[in-house]
Order: C-alpha cells, then sequence, then structure tokens
C-alpha cells in the first residue's frame, strides 16, 4: 500500500550506471515523454521488495533492459522539495502529498552496449557539466560562464572566493573531486537551469544565450544526483582500483590512461602514469598484442583482480600532464 498525505513518505530509487566508451565517460539515462533526460528510477515497495539493490536492479532491467554488475550505495537524497518538479514514481506522490526520499545508487559496466529499449540511451557525462572536461585545457563553456558567475560573486566577497576556488580562477588550481559543489553553486547562483524551472519561472535571456555552455538541465534533481556520483567516482579513483570496473577484461595501457582521464576529466602524464602503475602492481601483461589499435601493436593487460583479497589495495594515482 502507497503511503499517502502529509507527514508520509515514498523512497525512490535511482541509479548512476556509468561506463567508458571511444574514450568518453557514458551515463545510462532515460526520457520521459515531453521531459528532460533523467537517471533510472522507481519506487521502492516495502512489501513486495526484500532490499533497496534487488529493487533497483529489477526496475533499471525492466526500464532500460541493462542488467546491472558493479553497484554500491551513493548517497540518500531527502531535502524538502527535492522532487520538484516532482519526478513521477507512478505511485500518486507530488505536491501536497508524500514526500519523496531518494536513494541513488552508483553502477559501473565495462560494457556500454545499445539497450534498445524506448526512451533509454547512453549519454556523455560532459553534456551535463561542459565546464567538467580539462582534457583539452580550460573548457570553453567555463569560459563562456565566468563573466555570470563574476557577477554573481561581486555582491559579496565569500561569493568571490568561492567561486574561484571551485571554478579555477584567477590561478586557483582545479580540483576535479569538487563537481558537485560546483553544480549546488551554479543553481544557487541561477546558472543552472533547474533553478529558474524549480521556482516556476523561465530562464532569463541571459542564461538563454550560454546554451549549451550551461550543460542539460535533467528530471527532477537527477543532475545532483549525477554530480554526487562524478564526484564520488573522481575521488575514489585515487584509493580504490574502482577504474577497472569499466574496463573490459583484456586493455592496452593506452586504454586504461583514457579511461582514467575520461572520468577524471584532466590529461595524464603518460610515463609516470605508467610508472605509477608499475608501483602499484595492480595489472600484469598477457603476452598479447592488441591488432586493433590502428598503428603499432600494443600490448594487452589485464587487471590482478585477486590481490584484493589478498591485502589492502589502493587506487591509482594521477599524474598531471602539467607536472
Amino acid at each position: 500500500m502507497t503511503p499517502s498525505g502529509p507527514g508520509a513518505i515514498v523512497i525512490g530509487l535511482s541509479a548512476v550506471v556509468a561506463a567508458v566508451r571511444d574514450g568518453h565517460a557514458m551515463v545510462l539515462t532515460v526520457r520521459p515523454p515531453g521531459q528532460p533526460a533523467g537517471l533510472p528510477f522507481g519506487p521502492f515497495d516495502p512489501e513486495g521488495d526484500r532490499t533497496f539493490e534487488l529493487a533497483l536492479r529489477s526496475f533499471v532491467t525492466a526500464q532500460t533492459r541493462f542488467d546491472l554488475g558493479y553497484v554500491e550505495q551513493l548517497y540518500t537524497f531527502g531535502d524538502k522539495g527535492r522532487d520538484a518538479p516532482v519526478a513521477d514514481l507512478g505511485d500518486g506522490a507530488g505536491r501536497g502529498g508524500p514526500r519523496v526520499v531518494s536513494v541513488g545508487y552508483l553502477g559501473l559496466t565495462p560494457h556500454a552496449v545499445d539497450t534498445h529499449a524506448p526512451d533509454s540511451a547512453w549519454a556523455d557525462w560532459m553534456r551535463f557539466f561542459p565546464w567538467e572536461d580539462w582534457r583539452d585545457g580550460r573548457p570553453p563553456a567555463l569560459t563562456a560562464i565566468e563573466p555570470e558567475l563574476r557577477r554573481w560573486a561581486a555582491v559579496a566577497p565569500s561569493r568571490l572566493s568561492r567561486v574561484r576556488l571551485l571554478f579555477a580562477l584567477d590561478g586557483a588550481p582545479w580540483n576535479e573531486e569538487r563537481a558537485l559543489e560546483r553544480y549546488e553553486l551554479l543553481y544557487e547562483a541561477g546558472l543552472a537551469l533547474e533553478a529558474a524551472r524549480d521556482r516556476g519561472e523561465r530562464p532569463s535571456p541571459s542564461l538563454e544565450q550560454l546554451g549549451p555552455a550551461l550543460g542539460e538541465p535533467m528530471i527532477s534533481d537527477h543532475r545532483r544526483i549525477l554530480a554526487t556520483a562524478l564526484s564520488r567516482l573522481r575521488g575514489k579513483l585515487k584509493y580504490r582500483p574502482v577504474i577497472f570496473e569499466v574496463m573490459p577484461d583484456a586493455f592496452t595501457l593506452s586504454a586504461l590512461q583514457r579511461a582514467v582521464e575520461a572520468v577524471a576529466g584532466v590529461p595524464l602524464h603518460k610515463q609516470n602514469f605508467r610508472r605509477a602503475l608499475e608501483r602499484a602492481e595492480l595489472v600484469e601483461g598477457l603476452g598479447q598484442l592488441d591488432q586493433e589499435t590502428g598503428g603499432r601493436p600494443a600490448e594487452l593487460f589485464r587487471f590482478r583482480r585477486e590481490i584484493l583479497g589478498a591485502r589492502p589495495v589502493s587506487g591509482l594515482a594521477l599524474p598531471l600532464l602539467r607536472d
């Protein structure tokens, strides 16, 4: 029985399913009729569902025809009004109705295969956060939104300090892990398109002129959930070998570096990356060559997954190209 009325709580489940394809970080999206893209989501039935994770796996497969592999709980999103406009969970939840609490999950897969399910597709993560991609230098999107950021920050010194620190302005270093804080600041500054939508307003002409630099909006607070997942995944790269969950069984070291760069959004120094990889003893050569590289054949490697149960294992160092 679905709870209803003031004080009632509906538990929803949202899935960020990430992969790397052709050097791009991808996320699995769904598109409800007449709405922007969103993450796979659905209600948790306390009477019919045995666990959150089993319920999540079931509705993700039902919505996208994709079977989840690695999954971990991400965060619980319970802010009042977080579902405005309400994501249709099929349970009648809405304004004046039950409060929606969403439990987010992060899923990783090495196979970003086409789902062949209606209204679901893989999308490049940077479509939603174009200012996060520094692989080819300072993102044009950040250059485009910087004047608006400075205009908003000019009201108070504390604002300017936050903007400088988060968006690497005036010589401040870039910290790729703070993706969620950047999105939340853009929302606070009215530079996330969801902010005007949630206030029931149309975007201002100045925002409309910025166009793709603001990134694509998502339903409900799904872009905030996605930003949370991006921050979590970027942080975990350094202390857990989580990148191998998006790699095939056999891979070249160049492909591994491109995958790390796609997720981290920064360029890495090739020689230093490989030296760090060797010191960590996370991979071993297979004695085979990849004949599909299009150039000189490169050696294939595998992740030494067996060491996970033998000793504490850290993640990968991220030696930036400028280092």
